[in-house]
């Protein structure tokens, strides 16, 4: 009896010393996103891609150009990207693209970009960061026979990701052109440019590119 008893101790005890060196070699339980910040590792760039766009069904979104978002002070990014834009702008409507404008709330047409300044027809809309929220922005593009959408403007984390979600969710194909979309830094453009090309549904219908690259 006594044997069998001492075989139990000593088995328990192995058993033990086994338990605790497994539980020493397991991972540290996972932390929340704020407590691993400094040491999360920036992913590789997306790929930017070359584009042809069919003018006939193709529309060029010019977001929120208007002075009261797009300015020296709030965000130079903005007004360093529209020689580019002109450029681009100039483009789409020598094959008679589209165009289609929109506002922050309280702006006017008058506070476009004057080298990105609407023409006479050019629609315009106002609306928060998902310029299909409240406007007939989608009624617009669907009576033209939109099937991608060239989106471009400020903010990159308001506007142009937003618009861009909610044009890829409604089954439009979306052209984003990193050199035509900005932000007070280069981090939330970074942060829309990843999400843009990794978000469920949204990564299927998003094309990262730029202006050059659009023919």
């Amino acid at each position: 009896m006594l044997k069998v008893y001492s075989y139990m101790v000593m088995t328990f005890c192995v058993l033990s010393v086994v338990s605790g060196l497994l539980f020493e070699n397991r991972p540290a339980a996972a932390q929340d996103v704020i407590a691993e910040w400094g040491s999360i590792k920036t992913p590789p760039p997306p790929e930017l891609k070359d584009v042809t766009i069919d003018p006939k069904t193709t529309a060029f979104l010019l977001l929120d150009f208007n002075k009261q978002t797009c300015n020296a002070e709030r965000r130079p990014r903005c007004i360093a990207s529209i020689p580019k834009m002109k450029k681009l702008l100039d483009y789409v409507r020598s094959k008679g693209i589209l165009v289609v404008y929109s506002l922050s709330a309280g702006a006017a047409p008058g506070d476009i970009a004057t080298n990105l300044a609407p023409m006479e027809g050019d629609p315009v809309v106002t609306s928060g960061p998902d310029k299909f929220m409240g406007t007939d922005l989608e009624k617009i593009l669907k009576d033209k026979g939109i099937k991608t959408v060239i989106v471009t403007g400020t903010a990159a984390h308001g506007a142009v990701l937003y618009t861009a979600s909610g044009a890829a969710l409604r089954g439009m194909q979306v052209i984003v052109p990193v050199d035509g979309m900005s932000a007070e830094n280069v981090y939330a453009e970074q942060y829309v440019a990843w999400n843009l090309v990794n978000a469920p549904r949204v990564s299927a219908m998003v094309t990262l590119t730029r202006a050059e690259k659009i023919k």
